[in-house]
């Protein structure tokens, strides 16, 4: 069966990208795949496989494009943290070897649709709705209403707010003091962002659920940020809607890889 395969390669991890590209498109060409340097993120729907050369971010630029078009995600890790890579720089030609025999599994990662205002955006990580921190429109908390299901869960005096899917549970979310979800619970997680109450804590909650968020008092200037990347700045009173996607996206790994192996490694927790 005829492949294709995209490179998608974050030039700022490597000096030598062209002699790097070159190295990679040789391999693969070798063996009857047909390769390509992805410049232009229109290109990946034509593709069978990307392989993403860079850290957490570079793979979260491309993973809502790749889920669109059920391209497959190889992710060799050159950045700092590396938790959505299952391959290490030093891992290359191991790498490679998968995809020339086809001999690899995948796994299927839940992602998060945003609704605001007719705006439509999809999130492997995390969607965060918090305060604006810039300009005429900075404010110091705001006050954020929220329901699931169409039950109020609070009103939240906070930063803002993070739903996360259990793949975004190890990044923003974790840093804001919310749990960390094994990557197989059908379950997304709301992490207030430094909350100005006692009580406000991390809820989790079942991915078959509608999340619903408004502001409930004063009209502050709102950032949207999907995936790590501002996408929208809200006013007013409207509702932003938030569900499971339709879309996965889907990565390709190796049976023996381990969450609580790599989580032990990523974040620096010793066992004994």
């Amino acid at each position: 069966m005829h492949m294709r395969v995209g490179i998608y390669l974050n030039i700022k991890y490597k000096t030598d990208k062209d002699a790097y590209l070159y190295k990679i498109k040789t391999a693969l060409e070798e063996s009857g795949i047909e390769c390509l340097n992805i410049t232009d993120e229109r290109l990946i729907e034509t593709l069978d496989i990307l392989l993403v050369l860079g850290g957490d971010g570079t793979i979260l630029t491309v993973a809502s494009e790749c889920a669109r078009h059920n391209v497959k995600i190889l992710g060799i890790n050159f950045g700092h943290m590396g938790f959505l890579a299952d391959f290490e720089a030093n891992q290359l030609e191991a790498a490679l070897s998968l995809i020339k025999t086809g001999n690899f599994a995948t796994v299927k990662r839940s992602m998060l649709s945003i609704e605001y205002e007719g705006k439509r955006y999809l999130a492997l990580n995390e969607v965060a709705i918090q305060r604006c921190t810039t300009g005429n429109a900075f404010s110091n908390t705001v006050n954020l209403h929220a329901e699931i299901d169409g039950s109020t869960v609070d009103n939240f005096s906070s930063d803002g707010l993070i739903i996360s899917t259990p793949t975004g549970s190890t990044a923003y979310s974790l840093s804001a003091g919310g749990s960390i979800l094994t990557p197989d619970l059908a379950a997304f997680i709301m992490t207030p962002i430094c909350p100005h109450s006692l009580h406000s804590r991390p809820i989790v909650f079942s991915n078959g659920s509608v999340v619903k968020v408004n502001q409930s008092e004063k009209n502050c200037t709102l950032n949207l940020i999907v995936d790590g990347r501002a996408v929208d700045t809200l006013s007013g009173f409207g509702v932003i809607t938030i569900k499971k996607a339709d879309y996965v996206t889907e990565f390709i790994s190796v049976k023996s890889n381990n969450f609580f192996d790599k989580l032990l490694i990523k974040l620096n927790i010793w066992s004994k």
